[in-house]
């Protein structure tokens, strides 16, 4: 069973960006991020009325658990999914990957914690993924990269870095994971709401299959579900072994965008997908040896689920 869960987790996030890709722009990014936002936000209330988890925010601890929300769940999808429109799937899957080595710095820099020198090389083998996966296209069509959306893939990372600050911290408070992603996907749903308010844009439905199909398993499977059961795999397997299914997201990234016909198969691509991996896992074995002795769900689980 919890093979079968770590390889749920693994597939459902590492195809996170090839759902936002299938899902396409036929409304703005805007609308299809609030949707999303809508039908998870009522899936963590549903499940926070089930639960009731025994827990009353204290002042200090509002300002954490909405930064949290608006940097996960509303700043860094609009920027991610902007990024993912503009280039490539596998491109920003990539990108994406680098936050285990920037949340870990941010904390470094926040909460005065000690770098691992391991950090530094799987952030160097990442940076390097990306420039093999980029290689044929610099070569042969340059004027067809778009540096803009890299660059939107690259500051939605960073921002969902800082939301894992403010997990982390919610979690040393002992704020409930259920309580914070509840408020926290109400924060951002209310922030894009506001947002299509102010852009005056029209409420429409597209009458699109293969969207409503994106729409729903970016909601359900890899905002909900699989965040359920990556806290099942925390508790059987430590954080610290779960949290390797982030090595493995390029991969299968890299893999789907072949499948669906956006990037095409070549030495570049496998090469660039092995090193990521790679990279990911150097940066998170420096990870699990800074967080011996410490059982922070919060810290984990943004380690990994950041796009969800």
């Amino acid at each position: 069973m919890t093979k079968l869960l770590f390889g749920f987790c693994t597939l459902v996030w590492g195809l996170n960006f090839i759902a936002v890709k299938i899902q396409g722009d036929p409304v703005p990014l805007e609308l299809s991020l609030f949707f999303r936002l809508i039908i998870t936000t009522l899936l963590f209330l549903l499940l926070l009325f089930v639960r009731k988890p025994f827990y009353t925010l204290k002042k200090k601890d509002y300002l954490t658990v909405i930064l949290f929300g608006l940097c996960n769940f509303a700043w860094s999808y609009l920027f991610l999914y902007y990024g993912t429109i503009m280039s490539s799937a596998s491109i920003v899957t990539m990108i994406f990957s680098l936050k285990v080595v920037l949340t870990p710095a941010a904390l470094a820099l926040v909460k005065k914690e000690p770098v691992n020198k391991r950090l530094g090389i799987g952030g160097a083998l990442g940076i390097m993924a990306v420039f093999l996966l980029l290689f044929p296209t610099l070569m042969k069509d340059p004027e067809t990269l778009s540096v803009k959306g890299i660059l939107f893939a690259l500051t939605g990372t960073i921002i969902t870095s800082i939301g894992d600050v403010c997990s982390s911290i919610n979690s040393d408070r002992g704020i409930d994971p259920v309580y914070s992603n509840a408020i926290g996907f109400t924060g951002a749903s209310i922030f894009l709401g506001g947002v299509i308010v102010m852009q005056d844009t029209e409420m429409t439905f597209p009458a699109i299959p293969s969207y409503w199909m994106a729409v729903v398993y970016l909601s359900l499977f890899a905002s909900f579900f699989a965040w359920l059961f990556y806290l099942k795999l925390v508790s059987e397997m430590g954080a610290g072994k779960s949290g390797y299914m982030v090595a493995l997201f390029p991969a299968v990234g890299g893999a789907a965008s072949v499948i669906i016909g956006e990037t095409e198969l070549n030495v570049f691509l496998v090469a660039g997908c092995l090193v990521s991996c790679l990279g990911a896992f150097i940066a998170l074995r420096a990870n699990k040896k800074q967080a011996v002795g410490r059982n922070n769900i919060g810290f984990y689980h943004n380690q990994t689920t950041g796009n969800r």
